[in-house]
């Protein structure tokens, strides 16, 4: 029964590429290899991208892939250098967590995970959970954020009599663009493989936009054609793993580091187009887990380094000159512990800690440590028609400063409740899912040290959520082999929500708290798979989200009720694909809603909404052992003029070329 109940939860969660998943009877299927891995059972489904689906997203980096998740919204500052942040159900980018290989990502300093520097290349899975990952075997941390990312690369597998895999790819197109990546993963015995993955990107980042700007009385103030200007990037990735199989368990080892050089494009105010802002980023680090079970119990352990170091200068004439040195260090350790008391009751105790500081040699600076400790008690219980989850996580922070007086200590109490139901015993495709956390989010470094940004008199931000949706799963012999509809209706609420806007320069902020932030929202996803011919399949996508964000922290202020800066009340997305033979043909659609940049909902602070087709068209070739692929792009189809960012134009139609060879 356990299994079966596993291998429902797995096809409710699943959006399924259509070639690899079409149910004919009448079909041959093609030998694959099982492996090791093994998707925990999951009480809400996250929307999940993987494989084939992100190869044919037109998508250069994670931050554009996650456009296709409803309830998301990424801030694109342009370009392929150009800095992109992730925003979950309008709470803010902060209380967004990403992991990466079980391990999540941290910055102590603002807080801000600049998703375009991880490449789709080496991407197996990107999965976005609302609320929590709904499993209680996990780090402590991950019971923390109000929404998470998760990131999980490519795993070595080997059919029976194989040793080793090679794969080369090179990419070209418009902004004079060279990204060539190249993958070798081996194996070693039979219990132990490694990886290593290599990936280089250039470009000038110099595209032609439209700059129109309207004034209030409805004249036309600016309209001019210019060429995006310090917008290029020089990066390097390369990521190295090791992983390992044991009776009962596993352990995996990875070492990775990006460096790059970029320009910060600078935002087109007053009919400026250059900005002198560069950054230099070298993000490392070396993370290891290992889990394994002792009959009834499992635990999970983790450990990690990682070291930022960010450069940043501002050799603008005509703002302040600017060289600064950042240097961030953490310390990671985890240890997740489960135990089944019968087969549907389980419990888990997991306990963190984390210890981050930051260096600069600017004056005066304060050169903050942080010591963080999670304390999390989960439990769940598991029927064939209902399963629910409840957990608590106790999050205790001290920060020191240097020759400075301690900012003392914070504490909070976070409960989280998930559960899901099957109404009707003779329509189990059809389930209802309910989830309630409140989390806690500490202001960052900048937010409170920085000279010349930083607030100490900001509040912690607590974030309050509920979630009731519904989702259908069924699969059909037929031309639609597959149907997937998920409907979610959420009410959040963000007390002394933490808002960053721009400064002048893009690495800088302006910090305050907008006290309270009233959030409600509708999400609409749907997916199909449908076999009209032999060796013709069709999957359609499609997600939709309406959200009202408002701030209701005092009725006196001109803003009083109006809809938070750059949150749209309508967006979604559609993709459509089809696979014939050896070719393949997808279609893209985005489109965001009007929104505001500033807190007041005038007309001069209106911004219009966007919508964006990209196509591309692949082939795949068979050469004696090697499987190549060629696959051309072509984004903007319609040479849209749009800002995501008000006066951070967004390259018009563009181009990209990439040939894929794997042995």
């Amino acid at each position: 029964m356990l299994k079966r109940l596993y291998i429902f939860t797995l096809l409710c969660g699943a959006t399924f590429y259509a070639g690899a998943q079409a149910l004919e009877d009448t079909l041959e299927l093609r030998e694959i290899s099982v492996t090791a891995y093994r998707r925990p059972p999951e009480i809400i489904a996250p929307q999940r991208l993987t494989g084939e689906q992100l190869e044919r997203l037109n998508s250069n980096s994670v931050a554009d892939a996650l456009r296709y998740f409803s309830g998301v919204q990424v801030k694109d500052y342009g370009g392929v250098g150009g800095i992109k942040t992730v925003n979950i159900r309008s709470m803010g980018t902060n209380h967004t967590g990403v992991v990466y290989d079980g391990i999540e990502l941290g910055n102590a300093q603002n807080g801000q995970i600049d998703l375009g520097q991880f490449s789709l290349d080496n991407i197996e899975e990107i999965s976005l959970y609302n609320g929590q990952k709904s499993q209680i075997l996990q780090p402590a941390k991950d019971f923390g954020s109000a929404g998470s990312i998760y990131l999980r690369t490519r795993t070595p597998r080997f059919a029976p009599g194989e040793t080793y895999h090679a794969r080369g790819m090179i990419r070209t197109g418009s902004f004079d663009l060279i990204n060539p990546s190249a993958l070798v993963e081996l194996r070693l015995s039979e219990s132990v493989n490694a990886s290593l993955s290599a990936e280089w990107l250039n470009s000038s980042g110099k595209y032609k936009f439209r700059y129109r700007r309207v004034n209030p009385a409805g004249e036309l103030a600016y309209d001019t054609t210019a060429v995006r200007q310090n917008g290029d990037i020089n990066a390097t990735r390369l990521e190295f793993g090791l992983n390992g199989t044991l009776h009962g368990g596993e352990w995996h080892f990875k070492a990775y580091n990006y460096n790059s050089e970029r320009g910060v494009p600078g935002a087109i105010v007053n009919n400026v187009w250059r900005r002198g802002e560069r950054i230099w980023d070298t993000n490392s680090f070396a993370q290891a887990n290992y889990s394994q079970s002792f009959g009834r119990f499992t635990t999970l352990n983790n450990a990690k380094y990682a070291f930022y170091r960010t450069h940043y200068v501002n050799n603008d004439d005509k703002q302040v000159k600017i060289d600064n040195l950042y240097r961030q260090r953490e310390i990671y350790l985890s240890s997740a512990n489960e135990y089944k008391i019968t087969r549907q009751w389980h419990v888990a105790l997991s306990y963190d800690f984390q210890w981050n500081d930051l260096q600069a040699d600017m004056y005066d600076f304060s050169r903050p440590t942080r010591f963080t400790q999670m304390l999390s008690l989960a439990t769940a219980y598991n029927r064939p028609r209902f399963k629910v989850q409840g957990s608590v996580l106790a999050t205790f922070i001290h920060d020191e400063l240097e020759g400075k007086e301690s900012p003392g200590n914070r504490h909070n109490f976070t409960p989280a409740v998930t559960m899901s139901v099957v109404p009707l015993s003779c329509a189990r495709e059809l389930s209802m899912r309910v989830f309630y956390k409140r989390s806690f989010r500490m202001p960052t470094f900048n937010d409170l040290y920085y000279a010349d940004m930083g607030n100490s008199r900001l509040e912690p931000e607590i974030a309050t959520q509920y979630n009731l949706g519904l989702v259908y799963d069924r699969r059909f012999d037929g031309l639609i082999s597959a149907l997937n509809i998920n409907v979610d209706g959420y009410y959040n609420r963000v007390t002394n929500k933490i808002v960053a806007y721009p400064k002048g320069q893009q690495f800088r902020w302006t910090m305050l708290n907008l006290g309270k932030v009233d959030i409600r929202g509708v999400d609409v996803s749907a997916a199909a798979t449908l076999n009209p011919a032999r060796e013709l399949y069709v999957t359609l996508r499609g997600q939709y989200t309406y959200q009202r964000a408002i701030d209701i922290t005092n009725p006196a202020d001109n803003y009083y009720r109006d809809q938070i800066p750059y949150i749209p009340h309508h967006s979604g997305s559609a993709i459509a694909n089809v696979q014939w033979r050896q070719w393949g043909l997808n279609y893209s659609f985005i489109y965001v809603g009007s929104r505001y940049n500033q807190q007041e909902n005038i007309r001069y602070n209106y911004t219009q909404p966007w919508y964006t087709s990209d196509v591309s068209i692949s082939r795949d070739f068979a050469v004696g052992a090697a499987n190549l692929r060629a696959l051309l792009e072509v984004n903007n189809l319609l040479s849209q003029d749009y800002d995501v960012i008000l006066n951070y134009p967004m390259p018009k139609r563009n181009f990209r070329i990439t040939l894929r060879i794997e042995i």
